[in-house]
């Protein structure tokens, strides 16, 4: 199969000019028809994305996603665009502006969370700046100054209400969290839950994603929304959240992440004379993470599982949360070799039948691989991006540099679309996701 399309220089301009399309001003929609508001993970990549852009524009889109920060420190997983319609569930379902103590009023939110990415864009902003001019650098330091405690307040949210035991990773109350929403690693915990009466709904994405089997099932969704029904039961109370949910789950993949943005934050503190006390406890949740991670790790594969909290047991699944520890480290050197090798080989990137050496979101092995299917199975630019981007951190430009290139290619197309059938490159899911653009803008900048 010959595949062709736009060279670096024409595709960075396209990714550019999506991303222009998509803008409302003070915030970029995660795509314009499937999701017309901002996604909190979705923001973060935007935001790296803009920043080789316009530092001023990317520290525009973090600061109204900030501002959005519910009072304990919680940043929500979408923040509503007023006059967007098309979506559901809306701010009408959620109901956390009448419910929760700690939502915002304006602007209106969900009651759930996303994985925190958004260190990486603080990170991209402020290596940006000092390509620029002393104005820009300024306009980079002053919002990093202005918005640390809001950072801090977030990672100590995610540290001590979504960690209560000290575990080192972090539970999850509803699979969307994840933001792999219906991948394989969540089938037996949605077991647990057992819709009740709810209010009846439509769904919006099927209408614009025409092929259903790209989406998830009907049922998927009855689950889903139920487990909204129970947080608006308690009122999206943090401390009551453990008593109704029928979903809890600890995410090393989330968690890995978590570990990685704690390291990079007490960094960025340290080179910016932050207070000692922050960094320190940054270093230390950074630590106590990572060590969770490595916590669940095979003892000869190094593959991380998640645990599932009701059933009192590992979900050992063939999905790219089992390379959570290639993120964080943690691992003694032969484990993480291994897994490394597990990665690259015949099982996931090597798959000889791929068309791209690319992490598929299942492995083509698996008996819950179904290629074109959502999370079960399609190869997502943005999570090669935060591959690449963590592989690049920890010493192994080779590896980075290969995803990177790799995931060039199949994009080249210049549609930039949500997720990628692995084996012929279609493009699949929502056209236009502005985070796929941003990812390439930030590999090409």
């Amino acid at each position: 199969m010959i595949r062709r399309g736009f060279s670096p220089t024409q595709l960075a301009a396209r990714a550019a000019y999506l991303l222009k399309g998509n803008d409302l001003g003070a915030m970029t929609t995660a795509a314009p028809k499937l999701y017309p508001h901002m996604w909190s993970w979705d923001a973060a990549i935007v935001a790296a994305g803009l920043a080789s852009l316009s530092v001023e524009r990317a520290v525009r889109e973090l600061d109204t996603l900030l501002s959005a920060q519910w009072s304990t420190g919680m940043i929500p997983h979408i923040v509503f665009a007023p006059a967007a319609t098309g979506y559901f569930p809306g701010p009408e379902r959620w109901e956390t502006a009448r419910l929760a103590a700690s939502a915002p009023k304006k602007p209106e939110t969900s009651g759930i969370t996303q994985p925190p990415v958004h260190v990486i864009a603080v990170q991209r902003i402020l290596d940006h700046s000092r390509r620029r001019g002393k104005t820009v650098r300024g306009v980079a330091e002053e919002f990093l100054n202005r918005r640390w405690p809001d950072l801090m307040r977030w990672h100590r949210w995610l540290a001590t209400a979504r960690d209560q035991g000290q575990h080192g990773l972090i539970t999850l109350y509803h699979g969307w969290e994840s933001g792999m929403d219906n991948s394989p690693r969540w089938d037996a915990a949605y077991e647990n839950v057992v819709p009740g009466r709810m209010p009846g709904y439509v769904r919006e994405d099927i209408s614009v994603v025409g092929d259903p089997g790209q989406r998830p099932t009907n049922a998927e969704y009855d689950r889903y929304l139920w487990l909204v029904e129970q947080m608006k039961s308690v009122g999206y109370d943090d401390e009551k959240l453990p008593a109704v949910m029928g979903f809890q789950v600890q995410d090393v993949f989330f968690s890995a992440i978590f570990a990685m943005a704690c390291e990079m934050l007490a960094y960025i503190g340290e080179d910016h004379a932050k207070p000692h006390a922050d960094v320190r406890e940054l270093r230390a949740w950074a630590e106590l993470f990572r060590s969770g991670v490595a916590s669940t790790a095979h003892h000869r594969s190094g593959a991380a599982s998640d645990f599932d909290l009701i059933a009192g047991q590992r979900i050992p699944t063939d999905t790219l949360a089992m390379f959570a520890p290639l993120i964080c480290g943690g691992l003694d050197r032969p484990r993480e070799m291994a897994l490394a090798r597990l990665f690259e080989g015949s099982r996931w990137c090597g798959h000889p039948d791929l068309l791209y050496a690319l992490p598929p979101s299942t492995s083509p092995v698996s008996k819950q691989y179904r290629p074109k299917e959502y999370w079960r199975g399609p190869v997502w630019p943005v999570i090669t991006w935060i591959f690449s981007f963590a592989f690049a951190r920890r010493g192994w430009p080779e590896r980075a540099a290969q995803l990177k290139d790799e995931a060039l290619r199949l994009v080249a197309d210049g549609k930039f679309a949500e997720y990628y059938e692995p084996h012929t490159g279609e493009a699949l899911g929502s056209m236009q996701q502005s985070w796929t653009a941003a990812a390439v803008l930030d590999w090409l900048g």
